[in-house]
């Protein structure tokens, strides 16, 4: 991929989005279903941003797009061979491994949320300014929660067995891991908190112990806990769309 600018708004966000989408399915890469997911993602809080929604719109859409950028960055660096977190490492090596839709999207929100987000909110906001764009951080859980309910519905298109993994989750004790988007989210701000307030050296080594924790919360998604889930995340694999085009044509629908 030749080397490019990343983006300065979120509309170059999306186009940006758009043309890892279109490498990824040219290559019947798995890893543009994180990618098509991140991009309606993205559009929605572009859509809330338009709306007024936050208290300060012109600095949601300056974190919104430092946000996207450590994904787009990330995301070219791995394609150049370049180093990249260990947290992306594992989500995009994963794309080669038969595992499941759902497990592919987990990686990446895990390296998003629970290492990015922290990061492009302590740049957007540094030192005492943290603490301002705290409600705006939150409200945006209140855009991802309208989103999520849909995109569960769309992702069964795909993965026809997936409401298996909610019949066991609600009847086991075994999870795939604790993970959810407001739990991630609390655990980036607090992320953001200590960062905003480091320098050099010591927050160089603040990412890396993030990086290392969600590494390992990596290897878990990859190999979940328990062997029901573990046999559940094969048999979902197995019955699902395999073709990353259709995947994306399937999710489109209304």
């Amino acid at each position: 991929m030749p080397e490019t600018k990343l983006p300065v708004t979120i509309n170059e966000v999306l186009t940006a989005l758009d043309e890892i989408i279109a490498e990824t399915v040219a290559e019947n890469n798995r890893l543009g279903i994180f990618a098509y997911v991140y991009r309606r993602t993205t559009a929605k809080v572009g859509e809330a941003i338009l709306a007024g929604r936050f208290e300060d719109n012109q600095r949601m859409e300056r974190m919104d797009v430092a946000f996207a950028n450590l994904y787009i960055k990330a995301y070219r660096d791995y394609r150049q061979e370049r180093p990249v977190s260990g947290a992306w490492e594992a989500s995009f090596k994963a794309s080669g491994r038969r595992i499941s839709i759902i497990q592919h999207l987990m990686l990446g929100m895990n390296a998003h949320i629970n290492l990015d987000l922290g990061q492009a909110a302590a740049l957007t906001s540094p030192g005492v300014e943290i603490q301002k764009i705290r409600n705006d951080f939150m409200e945006v859980n209140k855009v991802l929660a309208e989103l999520t309910d849909i995109m569960q519905k769309k992702l069964g298109r795909v993965s026809p067995l997936m409401f298996i993994l909610d019949w066991i989750g609600q009847r086991s004790d075994e999870k795939l891991v604790n993970f959810s988007m407001v739990k991630a989210r609390d655990f980036s701000w607090r992320l953001a908190e200590d960062l905003a307030s480091l320098q050099g050296e010591e927050l160089r080594q603040r990412v890396g112990r993030a990086d290392s924790r969600v590494r390992k919360i990596a290897q878990i998604l990859i190999r979940p806990p328990g062997i029901l889930l573990n046999l559940m995340s094969k048999i979902l694999y197995l019955t699902e769309e395999k073709d990353v085009s259709k995947m994306i044509k399937k999710l489109e629908l209304e």
